[in-house]
């Protein structure tokens, strides 16, 4: 496909979006700016906010590495990409940044919001070269997105698989290593998997309140330190510098992270090459 076609796996029809209550998408989407949120989003939005005021830099953060992480992979001959856990389209996508490099790129996004869904015609414009699709789907149900994925994407030439900003929204008790493990091994070699990844070991206090107001909103937050983060990447090379804070991963001319205090934004971000 072009971009033209219908949005592949609704599986619950026509798209329900719950305002009862905040959704991690609507909150990152508050934090950088966007109206995609409703009142529920922004009031829990401000409240972790005061409880660590570089939240909004480490949302600009995440999306800066995901700009420079695909830019690199489009650089280094990539041309397929399977992004899972896409959030709310904010421009520019990635596949703007893979097909302005290339434009034969192939783009399959993944998320399971139902506002997602609402927003998925601005994923599917793709250059007459490459193409874009858009599948609802679940991420601990990788075995159904691989399927639909297939119906885009060539299994036997490399795919980037992004993994930006959600795992920290899946514990270890629903399979998370399994779940990256799944999709990995799907890839042929020559593939990558770009991944960023909040943690709560820089100030552990503040981590702590923000898993307690997660937990008061039935909301998940499964932050990891650094060793926990590189073991989402056993087996893989990693791209140097390996994993550091996202800001760190390949910082381009010009564009300098955000100093907010003294302490390193807490996000890790990191690119791996399977063999």
């Amino acid at each position: 496909m072009t971009g033209t076609g219908q949005a592949q796996g609704n599986e619950g029809g026509s798209p329900y979006i719950d305002t009862s209550k905040p959704h991690p998408a609507r909150m990152y989407d508050w934090w950088l700016g966007g109206k995609d949120n409703y009142p529920v989003d922004e009031e829990m939005s401000r409240q972790l906010v005061a409880m660590d005021p570089r939240i909004p830099a480490v949302a600009r953060a995440n999306r800066a590495f995901m700009q420079r992480a695909t830019r690199w992979l489009a650089r280094a001959g990539i041309r397929q990409f399977l992004d899972v856990g896409t959030g709310i389209p904010t421009e520019p996508n990635l596949h703007q940044i893979a097909q302005g490099i290339a434009p034969e790129s192939r783009v399959v996004y993944c998320d399971n919001d139902p506002i997602v869904l609402a927003h998925a015609e601005a994923l599917l414009r793709s250059t007459p070269q490459g193409a874009t699709e858009y599948i609802q789907g679940d991420a601990r149900r990788p075995a159904a997105i691989l399927a639909a994925a297939r119906k885009t994407l060539d299994f036997t030439r490399p795919v980037a698989l992004s993994l930006v900003a959600l795992l920290h929204f899946v514990p270890d008790e629903d399979g998370a290593y399994e779940v990256v493990d799944e999709l990995v091994s799907a890839l042929p070699s020559g593939s990558y998997l770009m991944l960023s990844h909040g943690t709560g070991e820089f100030t552990p206090d503040r981590a702590r309140s923000a898993g307690d107001l997660y937990k008061s909103r039935a909301l998940t937050l499964a932050l990891r330190d650094r060793a926990e983060v590189v073991r989402f990447f056993d087996g893989l090379e990693l791209v140097e510098p390996g994993v550091t804070v996202a800001d760190a991963w390949h910082p381009e001319p010009g564009a300098a992270g955000e100093p907010v205090g003294d302490e390193p934004l807490p996000i890790y971000g990191g690119v791996a090459r399977k063999r």
